[in-house]
């Protein structure tokens, strides 16, 4: 019954921070960190033990298909240079600088612990990044490079702190047998996460076979995905880390959603989205919940001479250490591709000394590191403890709120004036996009309306007026998305007007329905029918009106 509670209780304050972050302007981790310590104080009397292997795989196969999905894969194909670079090569050099950094600032933490501290410290979180500041005031470039690199690091940094937990559970490391390890859980794991995907796409084929199969059923093959992904990778010995990210990536461009009712999509879609933002804000809401414990119960090998002063400034000289090195390897970077593209006789871009520093201070770490160094065994194969496991949990909460900290407080300054004022140019791709779906629907309709001969029984004339109609409303969104000014403002003012009279129309039809019900001239099935179209009709309209 605790449990029960206490899940609920962090389903609630999740809800929430939701709704908070919209009244102050505080990034949306930091509230929520701030939110779980002040319902650490209540909850006292509620302890919950989380298994490590059972957290790791709740929440990092959702987590990690999330952000596959979403990633913008053209821009990561076409940036993909940069984002391997940092994806990978950041990577190992964060956790050979930052693993060596820790174990002489910090030696108690053995250097192996220290190591897997730096593998687990080298994902970032471009979610947090991008509720920290406005992506309209980050270069679009940046923008990429770090959602595509979160995405990518996210695998091979928690592969590699596996492989170091490894190593403190065996007491020993092989270079060449973990080289070759590493190669078999990176193919094995791409393959099973695209054979996951084919086993998806198979079950709902074979749901769309029997026919009359509930939405829900296709929705709940769709959310096992990730789960079945990193399960069958874990089976094989391979990286069930890399298989939920394969799935996602390759979800959008599969086809998969042709296997879908259009009811099932909406329900996907929209679940996918709560589930991200419930694991994300649980797992900030659960640091937040830690933390006073942290705060109250600083491991004595970090407190020394000065027992409040000195863990902070540890935890500050090693967020600042990451910094550092993150800056370092993006300049060396953005030299050596400005060098290259001399030498192949291409136009350069060098990012520049404010780019370069926006990236560095971006780096923050978010969700999934916090899930990885949870989920760190309490003991050892003989039973003693896992070595400095309280230590390291300290120093990555604290990293992690630190990073937040400065990126808030930095990041927007240091970004003010990198985005020339003007048009994004994902808006104007999306409204040439509007513009050429819009002629082809025309074309479409009107070659459909040209027909002479129409059905049997067809009333003369209907045709024409039904497309006459409907290319009407065509007509407008192209104008709404004409690139003078005057014609655009007549449109976007025609078509706020029509919008007005179509909700109002809305209400009049729900009161109306509301009202045949209370008297008993319909029934509450036929009310909820009624009630449900009504409302799918204003979500659309809702939604066009968001858009404006």
């Amino acid at each position: 019954m605790q449990v029960a509670i206490f899940i609920l209780v962090v389903l609630v304050f999740v809800a929430v921070s939701g709704a908070l972050a919209r009244l102050v302007r505080v990034p949306l981790p930091v509230l929520q960190i701030a939110l779980g310590a002040a319902l650490a104080w209540p909850m006292r009397g509620i302890h919950v033990e989380i298994d490590p292997e059972l957290f790791l795989l709740v929440f990092i196969p959702p987590l990690l298909f999330s952000d596959a999905y979403g990633a913008p894969k053209r821009e990561l194909v076409a940036l993909r240079g940069p984002i391997l670079d940092l994806a990978i090569g950041l990577v190992f050099f964060t956790i050979v600088g930052f693993g060596y950094a820790l174990h002489w600032l910090v030696p108690s933490v053995p250097l192996v612990v220290a190591i897997a501290l730096a593998a687990v410290l080298s994902p970032t979180d471009a979610v947090a990044v991008s509720s920290i500041v406005d992506k309209n005031v980050v270069p679009a470039r940046l923008m990429h490079i770090l959602e595509g690199e979160s995405l990518l690091n996210d695998a091979s940094g928690l592969v590699m702190f596996r492989f170091a937990v490894a190593a403190v559970l065996t007491g020993s490391f092989s270079f060449a047998a973990a080289s070759l390890t590493f190669l078999y859980a990176v193919a094995v794991g791409i393959l099973a996460g695209v054979a996951a995907l084919f086993v998806a796409a198979k079950a709902l084929q074979l749901l769309n076979r029997i026919g009359g199969v509930p939405a829900e059923a296709q929705v709940l093959v769709m959310i096992l995905l990730p789960f079945v992904a990193y399960l069958g990778a874990e089976h094989v010995g391979a990286s069930g880390i890399l298989a939920a990210v394969t799935a996602g990536v390759l979800t959008g461009g599969s086809g998969i959603f042709r296997f879908l009712g259009v009811s099932a999509r909406i329900q996907t879609m929209s679940l996918w989205t709560t589930l991200s933002f419930v694991f994300n804000g649980a797992l900030f809401i659960l640091l937040g919940l830690q933390f006073p414990d942290i705060i109250g119960n600083v491991p004595p090998e970090l407190s020394g001479r000065y027992p409040v002063i000195q863990p902070i400034l540890t935890v500050l000289a090693l967020t600042l250490c990451l910094i550092a090195l993150r800056f370092l390897w993006i300049s060396i970077g953005d030299i050596a591709a400005s060098v290259v593209a001399r030498l192949r006789k291409r136009k350069a871009e060098p990012f520049g000394l404010r780019v370069r520093l926006a990236g560095s201070v971006a780096g923050v770490r978010g969700a999934i590191t916090l899930a990885g160094i949870l989920s760190l065994p309490f003991t050892m194969p003989d039973g003693s403890p896992f070595p400095a496991r309280d230590e390291v949990i300290f120093l990555a909460a604290g990293v992690i709120i630190c990073s937040l900290a400065i990126a808030s407080l930095a990041l927007p300054r240091i970004a003010r004036g990198l985005v020339e004022p003007g048009e994004d140019a994902g808006a104007a791709e999306e409204r040439l996009a509007r513009v050429a779906a819009a002629k082809a629907a025309i074309a479409r309709i009107e070659s459909i309306a040209g027909v002479e001969d129409g059905d049997e029984g067809e009333v003369p004339g209907a045709r024409l007026a039904a497309a006459d109609s409907i290319v009407a409303g065509y007509r407008r969104r192209i104008a709404a998305s004409d690139e003078a000014e005057d014609a655009r403002a007549e449109a976007r003012e025609a078509g706020r007007l029509e919008l007005e009279m179509r909700l109002a129309g809305i209400e009049a039809e729900r009161a109306a329905v509301l009202a045949m019900f209370r008297s008993r001239e319909i029934n509450d099935h036929t009310k909820q029918a009624l009630l449900t179209e009504i409302t799918l009709t204003e979500a659309l309209l809702n939604g066009r009106q968001a858009r404006k």
